[in-house]
């Protein structure tokens, strides 16, 4: 099977395609889908394997039914990789020795290539005494700047990604600093942050109530509720984070709810674990099995639906047996419960396809006859399976009274009481990425379409590029069928002309027949009110939604500059100039001492500036030291820092790329938090440096200069929007959560 377009083809063989030490790589993607077919038929009984992997690989051709990324790299390659994708790791106890034990398990899950998230809200709040060593504690920010650094050293490794989701509740003291933490631009960056929202919260919102902030039932300080909301909400409409996740709503409607308490979620935040909860992921690719597109009979035969959904819950039933895994925890968390994840792609391009628009009314009927179908077949199907291969271990009747479960029909939970069921969760939707891409460019996940059309640059083999339209699957079949006809414009919407409440009515809908939670971003006009902006939240909530999070383009990213100030012309920015300006007479400047623990002799920073017209810049940086230990990387790094200085514009980046540094013999605490290396304290030296002048907006953000997009961390593009809650790049197809 040919790929419909060449950043597909790319894509599978960056991510996908299975090349061993010795022999060839794999020929094309029909190799890849025999691979998987037959691992995950190995967990069969012997006699039935060969129909089973017969029966796999029919799911699989033509993208109909899509394992999520680890499971297509990782199944049947032999190699030491888990095949889950979300984690969240054990509850962290308020110890330091406990916090760090719990640090290196984070850090193994992620080296096998699993997301992880954690609740940080167990750890005490910044101030509060630490008995027997008279000393204060530093909060639970200062931790997450270790797992931040952690994850960076992960990824430098060699790591697939570095994902993590950091949840905090909302009456933690420490709550205000967590809401704030991302306008610092260099602060927990490899964090995607969520608030734990409980519904005593949103009832004292409503009431205009004031709210406790506390910690082991100490109450620290009161808040009016309101002020709370507005600073979260203000926060999120400048840079898209923290999201929400209503946690009460998440564990009333948990089908294990008194077996297991959640706390937090993978980072995409359609998986709410326990601690050392895991879950793997696929999906079934809506787009592919709409028939007669574009006509008035257009449709999804739901018998072959409900045939591929009893196939997916087999297979990745299967995955449970045969993955490997992080830690021992995770296994048994994984086999006490079995759950899975069954989601679907193509949502928008199918409901295209059947002239629906989404968000109208229209299309809240097909997805709820859609998912309705894949429900009550999934159920049917763990049942069947509990019949053949037994219950998962946990199971008990009383999840018949379930929110979920109670809501099937009477021949399903009859089946189900028969029987018990193989996985105590089965469904959730997650975001798709690049599986999606090698789909077709189907749309991902439950998400709207998010461009019909864009350009990419295509590397060729002599290092020159050239640029190939990529069209998404629905436009695709657009043009074959109907050739140059313009489309219609009631169905052929995108996430940029939706309404917010269009996202939150397919988001709602879609959620009454999912057993977990749903990846889904709610994408904002950059000019919409704040107080509209804010009531996105509490919709959410009213429509019974497990979470919220929003896009509105405006990321707090870039230099530290005014909104409107112009770009000063440097020495740097005139074309052809490459020599640095002469250093004057005299400059002022100051000096700052670090000492680093466990070494003689203290390091001396002096940073020297020059007076411009707009205010001073650092023009030349030193490091003095009786330790000559440091006296050759020293002297080179300054002369580098320096010559960068002196040639003026935005510089912050120096401190940024001196904070990722991790020593792997170990860092220090300084000033209350974890300083991953001398050089990571270095550049948090030029951070404050830079800081000293730069003017401050409110909560202590950074001014900065606006910009459409950001730059992708592999290809440097300047293509990185946000979809699904994750940094997505157009050029080259990167996806941070896929």
């Amino acid at each position: 099977m040919a790929f419909d377009a060449a950043i597909a083809s790319e894509i599978w063989t960056a991510k996908y395609r299975f090349a061993p030490p010795q022999g060839e790589p794999e020929p094309d993607v029909e190799a890849t889908w025999a691979r998987v077919a037959a691992a995950l038929a190995e967990a069969e009984r012997p006699e039935n394997r060969s129909c089973m992997r017969a029966q796999f690989l029919d799911a699989l051709a033509d993208f109909r039914f899509i394992p999520a990324g680890r499971i297509l790299a990782g199944a049947g390659t032999g190699r030491r990789v888990t095949l889950f994708n979300c984690f969240v790791m054990g509850a962290i106890p308020d110890t330091l020795g406990g916090i760090f034990i719990h640090l290196r398990e984070a850090a193994m899950t992620m080296q096998q290539g699993g997301g992880v998230g954690m609740d940080f809200s167990t750890i005490r709040p910044k101030g509060a005494p630490v008995r027997g060593v008279g000393a204060e504690a530093s909060g639970p920010l200062s931790f997450m700047d270790a797992w931040d650094a952690m994850c960076r050293t992960v990824m430098s490794a060699g790591s697939r990604r570095g994902a993590m989701m950091g949840c905090l509740r909302i009456d933690h003291p420490d709550i205000e600093d967590f809401i704030d933490a991302k306008r610092d631009a260099a602060r927990v960056r490899n964090f995607n942050l969520s608030v734990l929202v409980t519904d005593a919260f949103m009832t004292a919102l409503e009431r205009g109530a004031d709210w406790p902030l506390c910690f082991d039932d100490v109450v620290y300080r009161t808040v009016a509720a309101r002020d709370l909301w507005a600073r979260l909400m203000r926060a999120t409409y400048d840079g898209a984070e923290p999201g929400v996740i209503f946690i009460d709503r998440v564990n009333a409607l948990n089908n294990l709810a008194g077996m297991e308490a959640i706390a937090a979620t993978n980072p995409c935040g359609e998986q709410p674990l326990p601690p050392y909860g895991a879950c793997l992921l696929g999906a079934i690719n809506l787009a592919r099995l709409v028939e007669r597109p574009f006509e008035a009979a257009a449709a999804i035969d739901e018998q072959k639906l409900e045939t591929l959904t009893t196939t997916a819950i087999r297979m990745l039933d299967n995955v449970i047996d045969i993955s490997n895994y992080p830690l021992p925890q995770q296994e048994g968390e994984a086999k006490a419960k079995r759950r899975i994840g069954l989601g679907v792609t193509g949502l928008a391009d199918a409901l295209i396809l059947c002239d629906a628009r989404y968000g109208a009314e229209e299309a809240v009927a097909l997805i709820e006859r859609w998912l309705g179908v894949i429900k009550r077949t999934a159920y049917r199907a763990s049942a069947r399976l509990a019949a053949e291969k037994g219950a998962f271990p946990l199971w008990d009747r009383s999840m018949l009274d379930r929110p979920n479960l109670q809501t099937l029909d009477d021949e399903t939970r009859e089946l189900i009481a028969e029987n018990g069921l193989r996985n105590a969760c089965l469904t959730t939707i997650a975001p798709t990425g690049t599986t999606s891409l090698i789909a077709g460019n189907v749309s991902s996940g439950v998400e709207p379409v998010f461009a019909f059309s864009y350009t990419r640059k295509v590397r060729q083999a002599d290092g020159s590029t050239r640029d190939e339209a990529v069209e998404d699957y629905a436009m695709a079949q657009w043009r074959r069928l109907r050739g140059e006809t313009a489309p219609p414009a009631h169905t052929f919407v995108s996430a940029q002309t939706l309404a917010p409440v269009d996202h939150l009515r397919m988001q709602s809908a879609a959620q009454r027949f999912i057993d977990s939670a749903i990846s889904k971003t709610v994408n904002c006009p950059e000019d919409i009110a704040f107080e509209a902006f804010a009531e996105i939240y509490v919709q959410a909530y009213e429509l019974g939604c497990k979470g919220c999070t929003t896009y509105r383009p405006n990321p707090i990213t870039g230099s530290i500059l005014s909104a409107d100030a112009p770009p000063r012309e440097t020495d740097a920015s005139r074309v052809g100039e490459t020599t640095l300006p002469k250093r004057p007479a005299k400059l002022g400047g100051a000096t700052y001492k670090i000492k680093w623990p466990d070494t003689e002799h203290a390091l001396y920073v002096t940073i020297n500036d020059v007076e411009e017209s707009d205010g001073a810049r650092p023009f030349e940086i030193f490091l003095n030291s009786k330790n000559m230990e440091h006296y050759a990387w020293s002297l080179a790094l300054t002369r580098m820092m320096s010559a960068v200085f002196r040639r003026g514009g935005d510089v912050r980046f120096v401190a940024e790329e001196l904070k990722a540094v991790f020593d792997p013999r170990g860092g220090a605490w300084m000033g209350g938090r974890y300083v991953p290396s001398v050089l990571a304290a270095v550049g948090d030296i030029v951070q404050q440096h830079l800081d000293a002048n730069a003017v401050q907006s409110e909560f202590t953000a950074v001014a900065v200069a606006p910009r459409a997009r950001q730059a992708c961390p592999k290809c440097g593009a300047p293509g990185l929007v946000r979809k699904e809650g994750c940094d997505t790049c157009f050029e080259c197809g990167y996806s941070k959560c896929g």
